[in-house]
Order: structure tokens, then sequence, then C-alpha cells
């Protein structure tokens, strides 16, 4: 009963705080004169990705390995299948032009970067700190491109500009983002304890209720700011967090950890490219009529449970384990992969020709 207790208290933190910051980051950027897509990407992205961080610190060095590592990639993975799959099935998501020129892009490169850092199984402080450099080089250039960019929204002061407006906002955001963490803490805490009374390895924990715990943030954040309009917000701020944890968690987790992060085999041969494949997965669903459809969303969120149904199938060694790495590897994935190709390759002649 106290678990199930703390898991509804994390769940009401989430939701009001989402709403706060959502509400908080929109209005402050646009008095700024900064889009709401460089919020979404930096400080709404950032702040909803706190709990990654606050995890896997606190894992590495505890020596659960698999719980910091999982934790990030799990966290990517289920930032892209299931929040824009949610997301785009209740509202279709719009895509901004720099998120498919840049971001998503950025996406795949430091994607394909940890994977070779971690080639050698292990994670360690030169490779920390040159992540957490891209970081702040990341965060300097979006900051300069925001300034330059006019407002997306304008703020509904109903009025002239009071000074105590901007402190409202400002609280709403730092009110918003200490909730979220606070709520995100007890839902995790509370997933772990069952998870571990389950006899659940601490990896697949990571990659599950773990990595799903730490991104109820973005989950609530994305819903909401698609359902009042900021569609920039719903998007910048998937990734975003999926930039971040690679820089900032995946960074400051391998520089401060006295021995660094481990990499397990079985991270690098199943978790670490799937994290690949879905970043890469995410151009070309973004780039068609520059949006997320319904439809794209739905197979978004159908890979998602997959991935979850696999992982489970591989925990406990069930014995239809085998068939359903088949149908997946021999049927659905060359299906889709097919379809994306049908519906992007027209997609770039048009744009060449204009």
């Amino acid at each position: 009963m106290l678990t199930l207790l703390m898991l509804l208290i994390g769940l009401a933190l989430l939701i009001a705080g989402a709403e706060g910051l959502v509400q908080g980051a929109s209005r402050l950027a646009a008095r700024l004169g900064i889009s709401p897509l460089i919020v979404g990407l930096t400080v709404v992205a950032f702040g909803t990705s706190a709990p990654e961080l606050v995890v896997s610190l606190k894992a590495a060095f505890a020596g659960q390995a698999g719980i910091a590592m999982g934790n990030v990639v799990g966290s990517n993975i289920f930032n892209v299948l299931f929040i824009l799959g949610v997301s785009a099935l209740i509202v279709p998501l719009a895509v901004a032009h720099q998120l498919i020129r840049l971001d998503i892009p950025l996406m795949i490169g430091l994607s394909l970067i940890v994977f070779l850092m971690a080639a050698d199984g292990h994670i360690g402080r030169l490779e920390g700190g040159l992540l957490v450099l891209g970081l702040v080089a990341y965060t300097g250039f979006l900051l300069w491109q925001g300034r330059r960019q006019a407002p997306a929204t304008e703020p509904a002061t109903g009025g002239e500009e009071k000074p105590h407006h901007w402190a409202r906002d400002a609280l709403f955001v730092v009110g918003g983002l200490a909730m979220l963490v606070a709520g995100s803490r007890l839902f995790v805490d509370a997933a772990v304890v069952l998870a571990t009374w389950l006899g659940v390895s601490d990896q697949v924990i990571g990659l599950t209720l773990v990595a799903a715990g730490t991104s109820l943030p973005e989950v609530v954040t994305s819903i909401l700011a698609a359902l009042r309009g900021q569609r920039d917000i719903a998007v910048g701020n998937v990734v975003g967090s999926n930039v971040f944890n690679l820089l900032g968690v995946l960074g400051l987790t391998g520089l401060l950890a006295p021995a660094g992060i481990a990499v397990t085999e079985a991270m690098l041969s199943l978790d670490l490219p799937v994290m690949i494949a879905v970043a890469i997965a995410c151009l070309p669903i973004c780039l068609t009529a520059s949006a997320i459809s319904r439809w794209e969303g739905a197979i978004l969120l159908g890979y998602y449970m997959a991935y979850t149904a696999y992982l489970v199938l591989a925990a406990t060694h069930h014995d239809a384990l085998a068939g359903f790495s088949a149908l997946m590897l021999y049927f659905v994935l060359p299906i889709t992969a097919l379809t994306l190709a049908v519906l992007v390759v027209p997609e770039l002649r048009r744009r060449a020709n204009e």
C-alpha cells in the first residue's frame, strides 16, 4: 500500500509540475524574444531530464552500472518511440525545420559517438569530459541562435507588462521542475522496489521501469504542450532531452563516478544499436510533410511495445523469444523500412526541386 501511495503521489506531482513548466516556459520564451522551440530544446528538455541525471549518478556511485547506462539508453528509446508516439496519436505534431536540419541529425551523430566510446566496455572520465564540453557548446549555440529568432507566440498578458509577471513565470518554471523531479523520484523508487521484489536484473530495470519512470516528466510535458498548441515544445522537449541524456547525463556520470560507467555486452549487442536505429528512424518520420502523423505515432508506439516485449521474453528466457525475434527481424522491420522509403523518396525529390 505504501508503494502504491508513492506511485500515486508521484503521478500527481508530475502532472502539476508539467502544467506549470509548460505555461511558465512558453510565456518566458515570448517575453525574452526566444522561440518556444529553443526553450523546448534547452530549459524544458534539460529540466525534464534532471531525474535521469540524478538516477544515473546515484546508480553509478552505488556500483549499479546496469541501471546507470540502461537508464540513459532506455530513456532515449522511450522518448522517441513512446512519447512521440503517444503525443502524435493525440495531436499530430508539426516538426520545425531546425529539428530536421540540425537537432535530429545531431542526436543521430551523438548516438553513434556514444556507441564508439562504449565499444571497449567502459565510459571513463576522458569520454565524460568530452561529452560535457559538447553539452556546453550545444547549449551556447542554441541560446545564441534563439536570440536571432522571432518569438513564435505572444504572451497572453491581457495588457501592459508588469514586473511581477516575469517573477511569476520564472516561479512556474522553477516550481514545475521541482515537482517533476520529486514526482519522478517517488515513482522510480517505488518501481525499483517492485522490480527487485520480482527478481528482475538491474539492467532490465534500468532499460524499462527506471527509464520510463525518469522519462515521465517528458511524457506529461510533451502531451500537455501538444494539447495546448505548443507543439514546438512537445517535439523539441523529446529531441533536446535525448541530446542532454547523451551529453549531460552520460557525460557528468562518466566524469564524476569514481569507476566511470561499465557497459555490458548485452548493451553493446542490442540496446545501443536499438537506440541508434530509433534515432535514425526519427529523421524520415519527421521529414514526411515536416510532421508526425497519427499513423506514424502508432508505428512508434507499436515498436516500443515490441522492444519491451523482447526485453521481458529475454529476461525470462521464454520459449517464444526465437519466434518473436524472427518475426520482427524478417517481416516487421523490412515492411516498416519499405513504407518509410516509399514516403520519404518523393519528399526528398520535392525538396530538391524547390
